[in-house]
């Protein structure tokens, strides 16, 4: 009797926990939305708990089963539905047309100021007014004036990038260099200049300590992953951090540090960078040293990682595409006889084309979840019509419509002609709905003027000086590892000739 019991018993809890996952599977079919059936548990998107391979390929398998029939699609991570977008012009509409229906971006629902300060006070993360307030107060440092003034730590730390890469040729290794290592090394220099108002002096040492620290910088917990998706009503209470509480300290007494260390010396209150625009933003509005780290760790956010990763996969791209280098490299050289570096840096046509196009190949991030902040009724392509309710999450397949071929034409050869001005340029892609190498709409990365200047700036004192070649150690094809954000699998290895040499 006891064993009946307990057999029951267990059968019971084991029939409610099925209960419990599945009950919701239905959610998009009782809505007329098409849709890949999910499974028990993982739902559409297994690799955001399995980690086996990058969450992108689960995405691309569901739009391309679909994008011919559907302009978007129902799907479930884990057990809550979300809304995949398969069209550019519904893009264009939760990014820009419909963007007071879709302001805030999901990621905000589980991070929390109180938990994770640094990283709440993020543009990218803040909700409602408040994230325009801190890319008000992010973006007035910004300007194109206060860029001009720092470019020349941008320089500076590019004839230190050019002498690293002399001596690494003189070793004579085999083994190429990795690119990311040595973009990391470059954007470390400049952001500690211009940020904090400190020397890196990354090409001089192993490992710079911000460098050392940047593998410190976020944590990820699968518990916590499952929490979010299989138990969303216990977010409330199970808010986790992705600034991790070891860098968050570091950074914090990195940036007290500079600021005595700012207002202890009268000769470098009049310097124009971010580290005195932050201090006279401290004097405007009393900010604590807590609020300025919070904005300097933005800055670095937006300018070192995803800064070197842009520039390190536009190296790869010209080594892979010699051609399309050395059309570079001419027009470069062309242009030094007549202009200075800034002003090539900022307006180079067929500079800003190769770095638009790498960032089709490799943008920022795959794709991005958006909330609905305000129900919005869309139409299928079946002319079946669907109110996107409040709170539900919409994803944008950034890589994905970017790798279509009917959206783009051989969108996996390199040709970045279909980004020079007499073709349209970005705009006309970015009107379509179709490119987001730095986001779109309102909430536009703040960064992006000051990270392309770093990053054409370094392409020109490079690409004048040494030819770029693919190392053997570097895949020949494009699979990305496990991480969130795009990275070629094995990494990025690239040989460097100098062109003295060859002539």
């Amino acid at each position: 009797m006891i064993l009946l019991i307990t057999c029951w018993l267990l059968l019971s809890v084991i029939a409610l926990i099925y209960i419990f996952l599945t009950w919701n599977y239905n959610f998009w079919k009782k809505r007329g939305v098409n849709g890949p059936k999910p499974a028990l548990i993982f739902g559409n998107l297994p690799s955001a708990i399995t980690r086996k391979r990058n969450i992108m390929y689960d995405i691309w398998e569901i739009y391309d089963a679909f994008r011919d029939a559907n302009y978007f699609v129902g799907i479930y991570n884990n057990r809550n539905p979300e809304l995949l977008i398969l069209r550019p012009e519904l893009a264009r509409k939760v990014y820009v047309t419909d963007f007071k229906h879709f302001h805030d971006n999901e990621m905000s629902r589980i991070i929390d100021e109180g938990v994770d300060f640094l990283f709440a006070n993020n543009p990218f993360i803040a909700t409602g007014s408040k994230w325009k307030e801190r890319r008000t107060e992010l973006t007035g440092g910004l300007t194109a004036t206060r860029i001009k003034a720092m470019f020349p730590v941008t320089l500076k730390t590019c004839k230190h990038l050019v002498s690293y890469l002399q001596k690494e040729i003189k070793v004579g290794s085999t083994q190429g260099i990795d690119a990311k290592n040595l973009c990391s090394r470059f954007t470390a220099d400049i952001i500690t200049d211009c940020v904090m108002g400190l020397e890196s002096d990354s090409f001089s040492k192993t490992i710079s300590p911000l460098m050392g620290m940047q593998d410190h910088m976020f944590e990820v917990r699968t518990f916590h992953k499952v929490i979010d998706h299989l138990l969303p009503q216990f977010t409330k209470w199970f808010k986790h951090r992705f600034v991790t509480e070891k860098f968050e300290h570091y950074f914090q007494d990195l940036m007290e540090n500079s600021i005595n260390l700012r207002k202890s010396d009268d000769k470098l209150s009049t310097r124009v960078d971010f580290l005195n625009y932050l201090l006279d933003l401290q004097g405007k509005k009393n900010l604590a040293i807590r609020e300025i780290s919070a904005h300097a760790m933005t800055f670095l956010l937006d300018g070192f990682e995803t800064t070197a990763s842009i520039l390190a996969h536009t190296l790869l791209m010209l080594a892979r595409y010699p051609a399309k280098q050395q059309k570079l490299r001419e027009e470069i050289l062309r242009s030094l006889s007549e202009t200075e570096v800034f002003e090539i840096a900022s307006g180079l046509d067929y500079l800003n084309a190769c770095v638009h196009e790498t960032l089709r190949f490799f943008p920022v991030v795959f794709f991005m979840s958006k909330m609905c902040t305000q129900p919005l009724e869309i139409v299928n392509k079946n002319g079946q019509a669907f109110v996107v309710p409040k709170d539900l999450t919409v994803i944008i397949p950034h890589y994905h419509i970017m790798m279509d071929d009917s959206v783009y034409e051989n969108a996996y050869e390199y040709q970045p002609e279909r980004f020079l001005l007499e073709n349209g340029g970005v705009r006309k892609y970015m009107d379509m709905g179709a490119y987001w190498g730095y986001g779109d709409g309102p909430r536009i990365c703040p960064g992006v003027r000051f990270g392309f200047i770093q990053i054409k700036t370094a392409l020109i004192e490079i690409l004048r000086q040494f030819n770029v070649q693919v190392n053997p150690k570097t895949r020949s094809d494009y699979k990305f590892d496990e991480n969130f954000f795009p990275r070629l699998d094995g990494g990025v290895w690239l040989d460097f000739q100098s062109l003295s040499e060859e002539m």
